[in-house]
């Protein structure tokens, strides 16, 4: 909810808002004021036709101090109204620090409700009273009037919220405590890992490194003895007797005179030790050079490769056909067999090794009856491949997507985290015209692949996938109407867009997408997909971008939009595009050669049929 929303019901007869605030935080830009009601500043006390607005949280230079917030709340007079909205999670409201002066200046709260911005959370609308006036229900209607009926009411919820929350709380701050005590035994783990993966690489290096200069000195010493064999007597004459051999003719009557001359050569010469030795240097100063060129060329191939950071999940496991194909679209993924899953695991180095329970349990498969008992061999070899993931410090997860009965072994191994249910729904296999634009919405929000996925990614630390789905807003608002108008339809929508594209934020009020974690600012877009809002003036529903991400994970197209024949779910040679790949736009080509040039153009309906 925006905090326009929260304030906008309760604005009638209200003529002026008094800000009260004493922090840095200035909440003009995410009011909206209807015209004829002013936002002032003053002093006075606070009655009929006035609301006044205040703030309170933990972070005094931008929520303000507590002292100032008690003491705003002794200017309401009967018949005035506030907004108090809190920097405080709503399960770490602290009211009871604002309760007792609440009751002591007559104020009644009359409706509380969760804001969506990164510094403020929740806020409460209250009114000054000299009687009990009746409360609103979860939609910030009010009830009934009825004065005994409305205390019996607030009496009754009062003691049951109380003890829901309690209750709530508890378990709040148990699951908190698991969750950091989980993390802090995965970073540890991952440590580890790392560490015993760096001394692993260190001694293969010292291997190798001792190899090659065992391998070095054998060449050396073969080289040497090569040369020295060259240089022999011995193998001078052989050569001699074979040449005289091969043509008796011309060489025989010239071997005496070159027998003669090895033989004075060697009586003149010898053959002394030092000589050996010289040689032998020789030789291995002459295999030098070749080493070195050898090392050059073994670094520059070194050089060659490209190292960057991983922008997908890495996935290695234990899958069924299905899933390994649905996760594919959004991951690395490598499917393991009985013979190779050691080394596949140490070759990949994934982020997470994956077994599904329906992959085990089938009557199919490499891994078929894994975890039942009748199949040992399997067991054995699973386990094994558990143990080796998790020394590696990379996260082990058991997807049970079954009855744990069908494959009860696999309870037994050493899962770092279990996960229960199915592994989603690829979009793809849905009928638009038969399950309809809300079970595509549903699938979508809470039941695809891809959301399955974000849950591995938040167990690894690994590349969430769900930022594939970032939209970046195109706009070009002229005055302080177009800003609202951005600001209401990009907040409104069910799939906020990331961030907004405008070309000079510093003169615009946009605060309020900041603090709704939208980011504004000039330039070109960053997120995957751009959707052009440069005309203001048309009417977008709050359906829009959620149908658009659905059509296009539905097809997987590169521009999903408008056709004047109102085509719905059908790829079209040409269309009025309202969601466009970020890479086609960055890649120049003309609009109207999208489909010639490869690029999958799909449509849907403007609007749904009522």
């Amino acid at each position: 909810m925006r905090l326009t929303d929260l304030l906008h019901p309760h604005l009638d007869d209200v003529t002026s808002v008094v800000d009260a605030t004493s922090g840095g935080l200035r909440l003009d830009p995410y009011l909206h004021l209807p015209p004829g009601v002013e936002l002032r500043r003053h002093g006075e006390p606070v009655g009929e036709g006035e609301l006044m607005l205040l703030c309170y949280g933990p972070d005094l230079a931008l929520h303000g101090a507590e002292a100032d917030c008690l003491a705003a709340l002794e200017r309401m007079r009967p018949g005035g109204r506030g907004l108090i909205v809190f920097g405080h999670p709503g399960t770490d409201l602290p009211y009871h620090r604002l309760l007792d002066a609440l009751v002591a200046h007559r104020c009644q709260v009359l409706h509380a409700a969760p804001v969506g911005y990164t510094h403020l959370h929740a806020g409460a609308v209250f009114a000054c009273t000299e009687e009990l006036l009746p409360p609103h229900d979860w939609f910030g209607h009010p009830l009934p009037a009825d004065g005994f009926a409305t205390a019996l009411r607030i009496a009754d919820e009062y003691v049951l919220a109380d003890f829901v929350s309690r209750s709530q709380r508890a378990r709040l701050i148990d699951l908190e405590r698991a969750a950091e005590e989980t993390a802090r035994a995965l970073e540890s783990a991952r440590e580890d890992g790392l560490a015993e993966r760096l001394a692993a690489a260190v001694r293969d290096k010292d291997q190798l490194s001792s190899a090659l200069r065992r391998a070095r000195e054998r060449t050396g010493v073969l080289e040497a003895r090569v040369a020295m064999l060259e240089g022999s007597t011995s193998l001078r004459v052989g050569k001699a007797l074979v040449s005289a051999a091969r043509s008796p003719k011309r060489r025989a009557a010239r071997l005496p005179g070159e027998l003669y001359g090895l033989w004075r050569q060697r009586k003149a010469k010898g053959r002394p030790a030092g000589l050996r030795t010289t040689a032998s240097a020789s030789a291995a100063a002459s295999a030098f050079a070749p080493e070195a060129q050898a090392d050059d060329r073994f670094h520059l191939a070194h050089r060659a490769l490209s190292v960057a950071p991983r922008d997908r999940l890495v996935i290695t496991g234990v899958l069924t056909d299905r899933t390994a194909r649905d996760f594919a679209a959004d991951a690395v993924v490598s499917r393991v067999l009985p013979h190779d899953g050691r080394l596949l695991v140490e070759r990949t180095d994934p982020d997470v090794l994956l077994v599904q329970l329906s992959a085990c349990a089938a009557q199919d498969g490499p891994w078929s009856l894994t975890g039942t008992g009748l199949a040992p061999d399997l067991d054995r070899r699973l386990a094994e491949l558990v143990s080796q993931a998790r020394g590696l410090g990379r996260t082990a997860v058991l997807w049970r997507d079954g009855p744990a009965s069908s494959a009860p072994g696999l309870s037994l191994l050493p899962w770092d985290t279990v996960l229960d249910g199915d592994t989603g729904t690829a979009l793809f296999r849905l009928d638009p015209v038969t399950d309809g634009r809300d079970r595509l919405r549903d699938v979508f929000v809470q039941d695809s692949p891809r959301v399955r996925l974000a849950r591995l990614a938040a167990l690894t630390g690994g590349p969430d996938p769900l930022a594939e789905r970032r939209i970046a807003v195109l706009a070009a608002p002229r005055d302080a109407t177009d800003v609202a108008r951005l600001v209401a339809q990009a907040l409104g929508q069910l799939h906020r867009p990331a961030e907004v594209v405008v070309a000079d934020p510093a003169g615009l009020a946009l605060d309020e997408l900041t603090a709704a974690s939208v980011a504004v600012h000039a330039g070109p877009p960053t997120a995957p997909w751009v959707a052009d809002w440069t005309d203001l003036t048309e009417d977008r529903p709050d359906t829009l971008l959620l149908d658009l991400l659905c059509a296009q994970e539905f097809s997987g197209a590169d521009a999903v939009g408008h056709t004047p024949a109102a085509d719905d779910y059908a790829f079209v040679p040409a269309l009025r595009p309202l969601l466009v790949r970020r890479s086609l736009l960055d890649s120049g080509t003309p609009q109207d050669s999208w489909s010639r040039a490869g690029h999958r153009l799909f449509a849907v309906r403007g609007k749904e049929p009522s």
